[in-house]
């Protein structure tokens, strides 16, 4: 009898879970009822609600069969293209966007899949698909001739494809906790790590990237803001939206080869005016052997050394990038 009723106990149990499961899978996001763009004829909403006054910036809509894809474009002069990684978005780059939209014409992608942007049908999130959007929407779409690109994260691959497949546009490139060539130690056996079955699960069940991952990576204020915080998970509501984001992990090494090719065309960008900003509060992409690379390929690169910040360098030191942005800006001319 109670071998019974434990069977039944547990099947219960079993149940209900998968009840919860469904249940937080079929909630969907509740688009912003306030159409916010640019162009005030467009008539898209965005897919969620973002506080205002952390992201005071109105949407842009590149539109590629029949697929939107989400930027912000604020403000007039040097184009400044600042990417993103995983599993941010344009939210990330929002106070250095504020600081420099008065001096600057400062663009901000979401990535298909991330932030606003919608997801194409069957998608595969690599980062060889992704560099295919960015470049269209920064050359069909934009036209941008020549651009200063900020590079962090996995946007340090994918900006650097573009960068190094374009090196006549790129006016110079401030490089930041990231990496672009075939990877070892700690990054390594993260992405085998992410590659389980138990690990992609956690992180398309619990939204565990864009919660407990970002959350711990941040600093304490950022951490403490609801408003930040939620801005950082919303974008991923659902098991299915958060493909994305067990993707990236994953390609670390899956995309080895892509990689190793990539670091071939590196000395591409040897001439190019390069700035290094290292968060040194993340030891796997901001360890002594990744700085000593970044330094090794761009030797004349000024660096800045932060020990108060993490692997989101845009979130916790926006002004480090500012001071090298504008250095930067300072000693270009644009109509080289």
């Amino acid at each position: 009898m109670k071998n019974t009723n434990l069977k039944s106990l547990s099947k219960t149990l079993a149940f209900t879970l998968v009840l919860l499961v469904i249940g937080k899978e079929m909630k969907a996001q509740t688009p912003d009822p306030v159409i916010y763009n640019k162009d005030v004829t467009n008539k898209k909403q965005r897919p969620f609600t973002v506080d205002k006054k952390e992201y005071p910036f109105k949407s842009n809509w590149f539109e590629k069969d029949g697929i939107s894809m989400h930027y912000i474009d604020e403000g007039e002069g040097i184009p400044i293209v600042l990417t993103h990684g995983n599993p941010d978005w344009s939210f990330l780059n929002r106070n250095i966007i504020k600081e420099l939209s008065g001096e600057a014409r400062v663009i901000a992608y979401d990535l298909p899949g991330f932030g606003f942007s919608d997801t194409p049908k069957d998608y595969g999130y690599t980062p060889q698909e992704h560099v295919e959007w960015i470049k269209a929407l920064l050359f069909e779409h934009l036209k941008l001739e020549k651009f200063i690109i900020v590079v962090q994260d996995w946007g340090g691959p994918t900006g650097l494809s573009v960068a190094t497949s374009n090196p006549n546009k790129v006016l110079g490139v401030v490089i930041s906790n990231t990496f672009a060539w075939k990877v070892e130690g700690k990054l390594e056996e993260f992405s085998m790590l992410m590659r389980t079955p138990e690990m992609e699960n956690k992180v398309l069940n619990e939204n565990f990237f864009a919660t407990a991952l970002i959350q711990n990576s941040i600093n304490e204020k950022s951490r403490s803001n609801k408003a930040i915080t939620d801005a950082y998970a919303m974008p991923f509501p659902t098991r299915e939206s958060r493909r994305g984001t067990a993707v990236f992990p994953q390609q670390i090494t899956l995309a080895e080869t892509w990689l190793e090719d990539l670091e071939t065309k590196l000395p591409k960008l040897k001439d190019k005016p390069v700035e290094l900003i290292f968060g040194l509060k993340d030891d796997a992409v901001a360890s002594q052997h990744i700085q000593d690379k970044w330094r090794a390929l761009f030797p004349k690169a000024p660096v800045q050394l932060l020990p108060d910040a993490g692997h989101f360098t845009q979130e916790d030191s926006p002004e480090s990038f500012v001071f090298s942005l504008r250095r930067m800006m300072k000693n270009i001319d644009i109509k080289k």
